[in-house]
């Protein structure tokens, strides 16, 4: 449900907003909070944290509607502002442009275009939402960004938010590409960047057509993450999937015959999830650790080429729904005992 913040000293305007977007309102799709000027706007957002955008008047008692973009532009970035005003003249579109208004409409209000607006908005904020999850979850900044996303996630706020940590249940998976060592030491070291990129793009694709993300690339290895509904089947199968496209792609060349396989150690259980690392240098990696976590890595080492090894208590899960092999007892590195483990066929 999105969250709207009104802010007009207009008392009839309330009553308009509340019936033109009744459905909406009973829907629970929206729900409206009202301020009369900009103080007390910024009085109903220290109250409702979640609102998602802002529909203000400019001429208001108190403090008017751009001194009020100015100040939310500054305390709450993620927030969107509209300007809903009788004052449409092009001086005043352009300072509330400036001081960071998303969009302006002229009274008297059409509410047709008032809706579309509300909406082009709203979706607006959840796509800034869903680049910020994004990034907190792949720690890879690879997509821009507008300014204010940025001072946000400078902010303490943000910085708060990712300290948060959490047992979780879920499925990782460490992927491994063989031999690539050799090729690194006698290829340049930009031919070695690219084919390495090449085979990661293959990789990463796959994990995220099964709803995985990336936690981290570790040398010539990646780390994947699952979770939610059949975490684990969905995990296998992007395993499966990855080692049947890198076994298809072709040799490095006519004169190096190496030809990428991978080495797939994976496991499924409880797991703590947080951000690792140091807030005051603002390196931080949001992962998971834990045992699940290290025996899955650990499976990853003794993995041969094109296995992919699973541990008993995984196996468990998901034996009637993949064809898996005995592979017996190993030893595992900082384990006292030797485990079962077993490889997935298909």
């Amino acid at each position: 449900m999105a969250k709207i913040l009104v802010a007009d000293d207009e008392a009839d305007l309330e009553i308009l907003i509340k019936q033109k977007f009744r459905q909406k309102i009973r829907e629970q799709k929206y729900e409206f909070v009202f301020a009369v000027n900009g103080v007390d706007a910024l009085e109903k957002i220290q109250l409702h944290a979640d609102v998602d955008m802002v529909l203000s008047d400019i001429n208001m008692p108190e403090m008017d509607g751009l001194t009020l973009l100015s100040r939310l532009n500054e305390s709450s970035p993620l927030i969107k502002s509209v300007i809903v005003s009788a004052y449409g003249d092009m001086e005043n579109i352009r300072t509330a442009m400036n001081r960071g208004a998303y969009d302006f409409i002229t009274k008297p209000i059409n509410f047709e275009d008032l809706a579309l607006t509300m909406e082009k908005t709203i979706n607006y904020v959840i796509q800034i939402k869903e680049t910020l999850k994004a990034i907190k979850e792949n720690n890879i900044l690879k997509m821009y960004v507008d300014e204010n996303v940025l001072n946000f996630m400078s902010s303490r706020e943000y910085e708060s938010s990712l300290m948060l940590n959490e047992n979780v249940e879920a499925t990782v998976a460490f992927i491994d590409i063989c031999g690539f060592t050799s090729i690194s030491e006698n290829e340049s070291p930009d031919n070695v960047v690219k084919l390495l990129n090449s085979y990661f793009d293959v990789i990463v694709k796959e994990i995220i057509a099964q709803g995985g993300y990336i936690d981290k690339f570790i040398g010539d290895a990646i780390m994947a993450v699952f979770r939610g509904e059949y975490h684990i089947d969905r995990a296998i199968e992007a395993c499966l999937a990855v080692r049947s496209h890198v076994e298809k792609l072709p040799a490095l060349s006519d004169i190096i015959s190496y030809k990428p396989k991978v080495a797939i150690g994976l496991n499924s259980g409880e797991m703590i999830s947080g951000n690792i690392g140091s807030a005051s240098l603002r390196r931080l990696d949001y992962t998971v650790i834990g045992d699940t976590v290290n025996t899955a890595q650990r499976l990853q080492s003794v993995a041969a080429p094109n296995q992919i090894l699973i541990s008993k208590a995984a196996y468990e899960k998901v034996k009637e729904s993949f064809n898996c092999r005995k592979v017996g007892e190993v030893s595992l590195k900082n384990k006292t005992n030797p485990v079962n483990i077993y490889e997935v066929m298909d």
